[in-house]
């Protein structure tokens, strides 16, 4: 393929995800509820900004005020600067209950110039251990970066500034269960987990850095909210060409899948023989784009 080709693909691919990713721009009064933390979390700027933050006592989170089934959340982060080293940050999708679903994004921090880990993971009815975890190809806590989850019956994407980093594919003919029945809220919080986030808990939180602090803004959802209109099977509002116009990876988003994998990933839960010396979860066959 030529350059003008590949520059015009690109830009089509960078269209057609700002049309869909521009369906709907939240404010935080809106959508979202200080869920916890006391006056660690703070809604300000008109709505438009969010933070929350971390001391000795306590960290802090919100939740969406909707649930969703299927389509696409976007959402800005800019993480704990410093020395973040047993803090951990998280962004998700959730429902309720034993059997839930959930789809993750962790943020493990780390001491004063190491990176960041990024921790994503899939719960199915209950059932997670699914790990995969990267390090990013900048400093998240420089300046604000878009972290977004796909989520469709047929695969779950995740992307960061629209470069996908991994995808789950539905493997139920496999016998694997897949979240597609259970409509689930947005969730994020702050808090300390120095028993196991940073090096397996051997570096500890330095509370003399306190508080902890990151911040969201940014928030974009072109989703099925089940309070507007999500029928009783669950199926989305949004249409089939909406969905595969927006949502499938052309060959330009493999090609950069590949090269996060080959590059940024540090753990894949597919490839862990210690873990699973008598083979590997069926989906892990299905696992390549």
């Amino acid at each position: 393929m030529g350059q003008s080709s590949s520059f015009t693909t690109v830009m089509v691919a960078v269209l057609l995800v700002m049309m869909f990713g521009s369906a709907y721009s939240g404010n935080f009064f809106n959508e979202f509820d200080l869920t916890w933390g006391d006056h660690r979390g703070k809604i300000f700027n008109g709505g438009n900004m969010l933070s929350l933050s971390l001391d000795r006592v306590s960290g802090s989170g919100f939740k969406s005020k909707k649930e969703y089934l299927f389509g696409r959340i976007d959402m800005q982060l800019k993480l704990v600067a410093g020395n973040s080293a047993g803090t951990v940050t998280t962004y998700y999708l959730s429902s309720q209950g034993a059997t839930h679903d959930e789809i993750d994004f962790e943020f493990l921090g780390n001491e004063t110039g190491k990176p960041y880990v990024l921790h994503t993971n899939v719960f199915a009815q209950g059932k997670g251990n699914r790990e995969q975890q990267f390090y990013l190809w900048f400093d998240p806590t420089k300046n604000f970066h878009t972290y977004s989850i796909v989520w469709r019956p047929q695969h779950i994407i995740f992307l960061v500034d629209n470069l996908p980093i991994r995808v789950f594919n539905n493997a139920e003919k496999l016998g694997v269960p897949f979240p597609k029945n259970q409509p689930m809220m947005i969730y994020s919080s702050l808090w300390n987990a120095d028993d196991w986030a940073t090096r397996g808990g051997l570096v500890k939180t330095d509370w003399s850095k306190a508080p902890f602090t990151a911040y969201y803004r940014g928030f974009n959802a072109a989703a099925c909210t089940v309070s507007s209109g999500c029928d009783p099977k669950f199926k989305t509002s949004l249409s089939d060409s909406e969905l595969q116009t927006a949502n499938e990876l052309n060959a330009y988003g493999r090609r950069r899948l590949r090269w996060v994998q080959k590059y940024f990933m540090i753990y894949n839960y597919c490839s862990d023989l210690k873990r699973f010396p008598r083979g590997f979860p069926p989906e892990c066959r299905r696992s390549r784009v």
